[in-house]
């Protein structure tokens, strides 16, 4: 948790002092009332009331003014505060956004998005309010209870009434008891409960996003009781920490009531004696006011610390990973591109077998390449490691003749159009979206990428360009938004273009279309496809075949066709013989 507070500006830290100082100052105010209770009652049992009230009425005075001071320090202190640590953490929700934008595939799958989620979310919340807390309470409270007992300790030692004393000893040791029986029954829930919100982001994140699926499926129950699962787990391990916090308060209440009835006790068995003694009785119940409720206070702070502890270190945990992928130091692609891949192999996280093995081919500047094989042959996972989503295990990928761990990211992202499977848009207008692939993006830019993609649908639109989309793309159809993310990724005239079976979800005119136009206007940048219609990659210069993550085929269509079973069977079982042999 104060590992975080390297992100503090100069300024801030600055400020953070002063709000120290005001904190300090509503100690010494606060802490300077029972005095002032003390002189007055001294001055009305001394029994001088012969109309001389130029005393009391200072002392008077002198208590608003304390007052005054603890109510202005204790505004400000808190202010102050609030200030530095909301500018903080908003620093730090800045940079886990950019450390999760930084983050590989498998970063991300090693957090879970719901786990994310509520790192960056429920987490910065309790820290904001533990540092909001121990900042005030944390310096307030040690403060008040030190000059409290050394202010009883004085005045018990001067008036003879050192039993009073011990009645504040009694009270701090019956209050550390009941913290420590509270933390030690509270405090290892805290870390329970962040783990299961995660759990229940991530079963609500999971019904929400598969909405249709379940109606579709009449599995509303199944969802329930798996929500109500997660859901009962939350509320019981909450509730648990609720009773065991609603302890405190009756209990220090209790302790607090008790101290000042012996307070009075004690001190009317010593005023028999000694009458003097009873104009003691307000300050020292002030006094030990003050120590129980600073006790009080450290133990909502001993409540509020471990958990902010907890969140601190689950977001210490996103910004201290240590990347998988990491940035080159820059290079010049020699032969613009180009895509080599040499004896590469791959294998998932924690998997015990490679999805991809001994892959080898070359891709020259201008092709069209196409990748097709059976569901889970490794299409979609091989064309993931020419952006560098994962790093191969094994082997080399060249682009423009280097080494794709020799480029930064960024550069190397510069160089791809990327059109993902699952065309997906975001929240905004169909221009800022289009966009995305190129920020400075002129009209006649976003127009020709329009017309290139087969998007002229927007134009019906009354808004036109300026159409909002809703997130997801969800008031567009899945050709719609295929055709626009094809328009996002072309508009920045990449080198490579990767479609990872983009087409799918096009009808077979408009797809036939699509692809003439890249020829035609893109007839110098390579093209990679994954595909599963045939008709999609019948006239590309090669055609890579792929079976349970081998290449078992290379070719033109007409090669394969002669010498390539696996390729045969996909073509028969979508085409007829005279079909494909016309095309």
């Amino acid at each position: 948790m104060f590992k975080l507070f390297k992100y503090l500006k100069w300024q801030e830290w600055i400020l953070l002092i002063v709000a120290i100082g005001f904190v300090g100052l509503q100690v010494f105010c606060n802490v300077s009332l029972p005095q002032c209770t003390l002189e007055i009652s001294n001055y009305f049992q001394s029994g001088d009331l012969s109309g001389n009230y130029n005393g009391l009425i200072l002392t008077c005075l002198k208590m608003l003014g304390y007052t005054a001071g603890v109510i202005l320090s204790a505004i400000c202190a808190s202010f102050i505060a609030s200030y530095v640590v909301t500018h903080l953490l908003a620093r730090v929700r800045g940079k886990i956004f950019a450390k999760v934008n930084s983050f590989s595939a498998r970063e991300i799958n090693k957090f879970s998005i719901p786990s994310l989620i509520t790192r960056s979310t429920n987490d910065i919340s309790q820290l904001q309010q533990v540092l909001t807390t121990l900042i005030t309470l944390g310096f307030n409270a040690p403060l008040t209870a030190t000059f409290a007992i050394i202010n009883i300790v004085k005045l018990s030692s001067e008036n003879g009434a050192q039993t009073l004393s011990w009645v504040n000893i009694v009270s701090v040791l019956a209050i550390s008891i009941v913290v420590i029986l509270i933390m030690m029954l509270a405090v290892p829930k805290f870390k329970t409960i962040q783990k299961t919100t995660d759990e229940l982001n991530k079963v609500t994140r999971e019904n929400l996003t598969g909405l249709k699926v379940v109606r579709a499926n009449g599995a509303e129950k199944s969802q329930e009781a798996k929500f109500d699962k997660v859901n009962n787990r939350f509320a019981k391990i909450d509730l648990f920490i609720g009773k065991v916090m609603s302890i405190i308060e009756p209990s220090l209440t209790l302790i607090m009531q008790g101290t000042s009835l012996a307070i009075v006790w004690i001190v009317g068995l010593l005023a028999q004696t000694n009458p003097a003694t009873i104009a003691l009785m307000g300050s020292f119940t002030q006094y030990s006011t003050f120590i129980i409720m600073s006790f009080t206070s450290l133990s909502v702070l001993f409540m509020f610390v471990p958990r902010g502890i907890i969140s601190g270190r689950r977001i210490n945990e996103i910004l201290d990973t240590e990347l998988s992928l990491v940035d080159g130091k820059g290079a010049t692609a020699t032969k613009q591109g180009t895509v080599e891949f040499k004896n590469v192999s791959f294998r998932y996280p924690d998997a015990d077998e490679n999805v991809l093995e001994n892959i080898s081919f070359t891709v020259n500047q201008g092709e069209t390449v196409a990748f097709i094989g059976s569901t889970g042959s490794g299409k979609s996972t091989l064309i993931n490691l020419i952006p560098r989503f994962y790093d191969c295990t094994d082997g080399e990928i060249l682009i423009g003749g280097n080494p794709i761990k020799e480029y930064k990211q960024s550069q190397l992202h510069d160089m791809i159009g990327y059109v993902p499977q699952k065309g997906l848009l975001f929240s905004g207008t169909i221009s800022e979206n289009v966009r995305y692939g190129k920020e400075n993006a002129s009209k006649e830019e976003i127009d020709k990428a329009i017309e290139i993609s087969q998007s002229s649908f927007v134009y019906s639109f009354p808004e036109g360009l300026d159409y909002m989309v809703a997130r997801g793309g969800k008031n567009l159809s899945g050709g719609q938004k295929q055709r626009l993310s094809i328009a996002r990724a072309i508009i920045k005239n990449p080198d490579i273009l990767i479609f990872d079976d983009s087409f799918s979800a096009l009808d077979y005119k408009t797809d036939k279309v699509v692809r003439e136009n890249l020829d035609k206007e893109y007839s110098g940048t390579t093209k990679i496809i994954v595909a599963q219609r045939i008709g999609t990659i019948m006239n590309s210069d090669k055609i890579i075949v792929l079976d349970e993550g081998k290449m078992v085929g290379i070719g033109t269509h007409k090669e394969l066709m002669a010498d390539c079973e696996v390729y045969q069977q996909i073509a028969l079982s979508q085409l007829s013989k005279e079909e494909l042999e016309n095309d």
